[in-house]
């Protein structure tokens, strides 16, 4: 028994030791985990955090590229998602797929027995329902929801969006879907301004992710992407895209470009390609190149210009001496004019430009100029580098200068390539007095959030390789260009409007035999043109690569058809009007109006009228606030004015059958934006006549040229508001054609 009990002692000593071990270990475990406070080099401060914290993101808006005028061109906006929940699991799912199918379809752009297929499958939770049903507008979203389908749930998530679609696309350029990748243009570029930074908020929460009460919160802002404003005018771009889809579609040109800049700034007021895309389908997109910024190519006899200005300013230069036109050897090589080197026999160096002879270019260049002194104003003109343009991937030129007849052919615009941009850029130093502008389409970043402007561009002089003389001497002999009988540039007479231009047909390199492409067509038809002649406000450049013409079709009809309508809705929208000599032609004692400002209202429209003015009083005031046209502005008979008087309202008059110049007008003098659609008269209007509506306000304008008018089913309200019109465009009509002939 004592042995037993000695035993039984030993064992309880031994239980009793290892518990204390155990119970010092484990307190010495304690109490190093609570000096420590880590546990297997984790931290238990952190640990708990961790598990009791939350984030929630605070997403950061991508800043807003817009035109000059504020008006956005692409903006951040949420957009909707449509998906199906089909698990029965679930209260609101779908029920009947067929009528589901039925009622949905119509709106996500898909077939029904897709959509039923899709909202038959079986065994899942949810299904997406292709692209038709990603990227909705509210509106769309709402029209949806307005349906009461069962099952059919929205998700909403931001998105890039370009309100204007296919507008100055290359110039914009665009960014993916999820505003995480930039693509093209000025998004990607200005991608560092433009991108948001998102913001973070942090809270402790129960278990079920309730905030728990009187925690702390841990806020971290966002930041939002500056904001762009660009130096594009949206009435001249939206006008430019309208009228370069219409050529697109009626000659199916390979390639085209247009470019609208201010020659006393830099300033680019549009700029178009073909083929353009809408960056908000950008994966339709089959043109990924500013062909107005990063091509370069032959350019042909826009070139003449700045070599026959180089030899005028070096006065080696007289137009009234002579040369035989037709053919000319240089070394092996034979300059030929483009009427197949027949040439008009003998002609003056003046009469050379008119004509556009390759002739007259290559004596000019090589025993006038000399190589040397050419290649020197090239540089001058800037065509050795590039412009410099605030857009991405400009290309640089490629000026042949090997042999002699490498300066003859560059003279006249073939061998040597540049850019169109390049060439805006030299062709303002012609229209502005001797002064080259830098080219810029970006006029200032400003943040979003404050409203500081983080970076402003000013209007840049890079040059001086003419002098004013020289430009006034260009500006007369291209004016000649349009006007002459033997110029090749009338087809860009614009009727009251002086054009200074010059053409330009370039050939292009065959890219599988030595030479050019021939056939009629086959070359890039071109046009500088600037306007007015003695004073341009506008320098447009328009090239037009391989139309589809018919045989009696001349290369000039495509370039010509942009570059009039541009050029004379641009005029129009800036206020410049036909020349006073233009108008007196038909009447000898002009009207030119005089300041209104501050005069009693009667009195003026009295006047006005008495004179034979149709008078358009805006606002009920007794005193003249603005008018259009301005002061000391020379007005045709019969021709609207508009007198504005105090207050902030006006009644909306009816403008059917107003053309394009008598809306802009409107606009100028009571603030409106006026989106105008098509061209020619007035058929619709989106505010209707007599409703009182506040300066300011966004009005759309449909636009229809005579023929469509006529062609409308409901037009009897159309053609009475324009009867008149019809009258007064019969003469009009009658000399267009006498001039195309």
């Amino acid at each position: 028994m004592e042995i037993k009990r000695a035993a039984t002692n030993v064992r309880a000593v031994v239980i009793l030791a290892s518990f204390l071990v155990l119970f010092a270990i484990l307190m010495g475990r304690f109490t190093y985990i609570q000096v420590t406070k880590e546990v297997k080099g984790q931290e238990l401060a952190t640990m708990g955090e961790e598990r009791w914290s939350k984030e929630q993101v605070i997403e950061g808006k991508r800043g807003t590229i817009f035109d000059r005028r504020g008006s956005a061109l692409a903006e951040e906006l949420n957009s909707y998602n449509v998906f199906a929940i089909l698990s029965a699991d679930y209260p609101n799912h779908v029920v009947d797929p067929k009528e589901t199918a039925n009622k949905l379809a119509p709106h996500i752009s898909m077939e029904q027995a897709d959509l039923e297929r899709i909202l038959s499958t079986e065994g899942r939770f949810q299904v997406e329902l292709g692209a038709g049903a990603r990227n909705l507008t509210h509106a769309e979203m709402e029209e949806i929801k307005a349906l009461n389908l069962e099952g059919i749930m929205f998700s909403e998530e931001p998105r890039r969006y370009y309100p204007k679609q296919t507008y100055a696309s290359h110039v914009i350029g665009y960014t993916e879907s999820n505003m995480e990748t930039a693509r093209m243009g000025l998004e990607r570029s200005l991608d560092e301004y433009l991108r948001a930074e998102d913001g973070l908020v942090q809270y402790q929460s129960d278990r079920r992710g309730v905030p728990l009460p009187n925690a702390t919160r841990h806020v971290t802002a966002p930041k939002n992407g500056h904001d762009v404003y660009l130096t594009l005018d949206s009435n001249i771009q939206t006008a430019l895209e309208q009228v370069m889809t219409q050529v697109n579609e009626q000659y199916e040109p390979e390639k085209m470009i247009a470019i609208v800049a201010d020659p006393k700034t830099g300033e680019i007021l549009a700029m178009s390609n073909r083929p353009s895309f809408n960056p908000n389908r950008y994966q339709d997109i089959s043109n990924y190149m500013n062909y107005a910024v990063s091509n370069h190519y032959e350019p042909g006899s826009t070139m003449k210009i700045f070599t026959m200005a180089a030899a005028i300013e070096e006065g080696v230069y007289n137009g009234e001496d002579t040369f035989m036109s037709g053919q000319l050897n240089v070394g092996p090589n034979t300059v030929s004019d483009h009427n197949g080197g027949r040439g008009w026999g003998t002609i003056s160096f003046d009469e050379g430009m008119l004509r556009s002879s390759n002739v007259a270019f290559t004596k000019i260049a090589l025993d006038q100029l000399g190589p040397e002194k050419l290649y020197e104003y090239l540089n001058r003109f800037g065509f050795d580098q590039p412009t410099g343009i605030d857009l991405p991937n400009e290309a640089t030129s490629l000026i042949a200068n090997q042999y002699k007849y490498d300066a003859a052919a560059t003279a006249f615009g073939q061998g040597t390539a540049v850019t169109p941009i390049q060439q805006i850029q030299a062709a303002t130093a012609i229209a502005n007095g001797g002064e080259m502008m830098k080219p810029y389409v970006i006029d200032r970043i400003v943040d979003s959030e404050t409203s500081e402007t983080i970076e402003q561009k000013e209007p840049q002089v890079v040059g001086n390789p003419i002098s004013s003389d020289t430009s006034k001497q260009m500006l007369d002999i291209m004016g000649e260009v349009v006007t002459s009988s033997v110029g090749t540039g009338k087809p860009y007479y614009i009727e009251g409007f002086d054009v200074a231009g010059k053409t330009g047909t370039a050939q292009i390199p065959n890219p599988n035999a030595p030479g050019y492409i021939r056939g009629h067509g086959e070359n890039i038809f071109s046009f500088i043109g600037m306007a007015p002649k003695d004073d341009p406000k506008l320098v447009v450049y328009v090239a037009v690569e391989r139309p589809n013409l018919q045989s009696f079709e001349s290369g000039s009809e495509p370039s010509a058809k942009i570059f009039n309508t541009i050029m004379k809705q641009s005029l129009q929208y800036l206020n410049i009007t036909p020349t006073l000599e233009e108008i007196t032609e038909e009447a000898e004692d002009g009207y030119v109006t005089r300041e209104f400002k501050g005069e009693k209202t009667n009195d003026v429209k009295e006047e006005l009228e008495s004179e034979g003015f149709e008078v358009y009083v805006l606002g009920d005031g007794s005193k003249i606030t603005k008018q259009a046209p301005e002061g000391d502005q020379a007005l045709m008979e019969g021709e609207k004015v508009f007198l504005f008087t105090e207050g902030e309202t006006f009644e909306m008059p009816d403008v059917t059958g107003w053309s394009n110049r008598d809306v802009l007008k409107l606009a100028r003098v009571t603030d409106i934006t006026p989106n105008i659609f098509g061209s020619g008269f007035v058929v619709s209007q989106s505010i209707e006549p007599g409703k009182e509506i506040s300066i300011g306000e966004n009005i759309v304008f449909e636009l229809a040229n005579l023929e469509e008018i006529h062609e409308m089913d409901d037009v009897e309200e159309g053609e009475e508001a324009l009867e008149e019109t019809d009258e007064e465009l019969e003469g009009e009509e009658e000399e267009e054609v006498q001039v195309g002939e």
